[in-house]
């Protein structure tokens, strides 16, 4: 009896490692580091035509997505999963500040426009004078002169209040090439890297929810292996109690038999605690009350159709899917745009100007007068500083060592995914040749346990053949269960590795 309690505690322990490991590797496991955006990060360079427009749709909340009556699905619950993920919904607000900045690049396009206006309020003074100066005039009618004082002074009238509106643009034309569609295209970039993380996130959040169901499925049928168990252990406590009153078994089989049914209660009381646990994980996987019912409404039994996929094709299939390569792609080709925007300090800039005045007095007029007067002027400006090239040069190395770690970044990111598509791929393969074995494993130990229990029955077996042979058939049970469900899980786990479930949003057009 005591190979039937280790057997029987070792076949939970078969299930609780199993449906802890995958679901560890449901809720546990993050996707690989991706490059953070660039500071100032965003299609080609070239002239703009209108701010672009994000639309993207954000996560809904919980509420709004309602639960089948039917019950949970690895799809249904994978899908409730990735529209509920607060993950999910912090990237979609990233993916809108990303939007925002192109935005904000966009408008870098549009000529600079000034306006300004003025008032100003003078003291008041008398204006200086000359001095004077003797002249001559004829006065007398014998055309004799007389001399008399002039002063020199000029009456200059005071303008004591002095209003002045000035409107100006500026055309940055060597910034268009140089700066503006460089910057442009780098945030371009770089919010398609955010939109890529939001579908990476998105990915992860759905197969975590498609393990985790399975992980409660897995749980549930462990229940339904441990209540048969108790069965089989109860029947065999009957059979013994029988054999003991006609003389066939002694008192030491009875109580061998009752300590299995204690054992197969134990076993079916943790089997409904795991249950329980993982139902609640399921629950916060798609965010519904503690309280709610779920059941579910798949034959985690029904078995999958095998997978026509090599490892080669796998892999390559990952390298062109991923989301978590693709945004780093992305954020190295704005790195890269950021670069030529910090080397751009190295030119002389050019710049067109024009302003009109209208003031009253106008300065630009000679002689004050008490009217308003418009003037104009317009030009173009060239301008080159040499601090800015010293530090634009630095700006350059930094922008390169960024790229170069981004790069070196994607290389250990892919080594990782590499390393996830192979475990993915070989889990299946594993999984599905374990559902060959375990059918004839089940079928032999079924018909093992049967031939043993009519044997004691006939008083020609004794009570520890029939012990083992239920011990038997509870690891074949388990092993049944475990291998269909880890075809399943293994299924979504190859799905995820090489990106068929990263759901990319469309971008905007800009």
């Amino acid at each position: 009896m005591r190979t039937l309690t280790r057997v029987a505690q070792s076949g939970l322990f078969l299930a609780l490692f199993t449906a802890g490991s995958a679901e560890g590797q449901a809720l546990a496991q993050t996707p690989p580091p991706q490059a953070p955006p660039p500071a100032a990060a965003g299609p080609t360079q070239g002239t703009a035509t209108a701010p672009p427009n994000a639309g993207e749709a954000r996560p809904a909340s919980a509420d709004q997505i309602p639960i089948d009556p039917k019950g949970l699905t690895a799809d249904s619950v994978g899908a409730r999963a990735r529209s509920t993920s607060f993950t999910v919904k912090a990237q979609a607000e990233s993916l809108r500040a990303a939007a925002a900045r192109v935005d904000q690049a966009w408008v870098n396009y549009l000529p600079r426009l000034t306006a300004r206006a003025s008032y100003t309020r003078l003291s008041d003074f008398t204006p200086a004078s000359l001095g004077s100066s003797n002249i001559k005039f004829l006065a007398t009618p014998d055309n004799g002169t007389t001399v008399f004082p002039v002063p020199l002074t000029f009456n200059i009238p005071l303008a004591l209040n002095q209003t002045l509106f000035t409107a100006g643009i500026v055309v940055p034309i060597s910034d268009y090439f140089l700066r503006i569609g460089e910057g442009y295209t780098a945030t371009i970039h770089a919010e398609d890297a955010a939109r890529y993380d939001l579908a990476a996130s998105g990915a992860t959040a759905e197969a975590n929810g498609r393990a985790a169901f399975y992980s409660w499925a897995r749980a549930k049928g462990a229940v339904n292996v441990a209540e048969r168990a108790l069965a089989d252990q109860k029947t065999h406590l009957q059979d013994a109690k029988n054999q003991f009153t006609v003389g066939n078994a002694s008192k030491a089989d009875v109580l061998r038999a009752e300590t299995g049914v204690a054992a197969a209660e134990l076993l079916l009381e943790r089997s409904r605690n795991l249950e329980t646990l993982t139902a609640r994980q399921v629950k916060v996987a798609i965010h519904v009350d503690d309280q709610a019912p779920i059941t579910t409404a798949e034959d985690v039994m029904t078995r999958s159709p095998p997978i026509a996929l090599t490892l080669a094709q796998a892999t390559q299939e990952a390298q062109t899917n991923r989301a978590e390569l693709r945004s780093i792609s992305a954020n190295v080709e704005a790195l890269k745009r950021q670069a030529k925007v910090s080397r751009a300090a190295y030119y002389p800039t050019l710049a067109a100007f024009a302003d009109a005045n209208e003031g009253n007095p106008n300065p630009r007029r000679f002689g004050v007068t008490d009217e308003w007067f418009p003037t104009w002027d317009a030009g173009a400006q060239l301008t080159w500083s040499p601090n800015d090239a010293l530090g634009a040069r630095s700006g350059a190395a930094d922008a390169d060592a960024k790229i170069a770690a981004v790069e070196a970044q994607r290389q250990a990111v892919m080594d990782g995914i590499l390393l996830e598509v192979q475990q993915a791929w070989t889990s299946v393969k594993e999984a599905d040749f374990a559902i060959d074995t375990t059918a004839r494993q089940i079928a032999s130990a079924e018909e093992a346990y049967r031939v043993a229990r009519e044997l004691f029955n006939a008083g020609r077996a004794t009570s520890t053949t029939l012990t083992d042979a239920e011990t038997e058939l509870v690891r074949a049970r388990l092993e049944v269960l475990n291998a269909n469900v880890d075809a399943k899980t293994a299924r979504v786990r190859l799905d995820h590795a090489v990106g068929r479930d990263a759901k990319i949003p469309q971008p905007p057009i800009h």
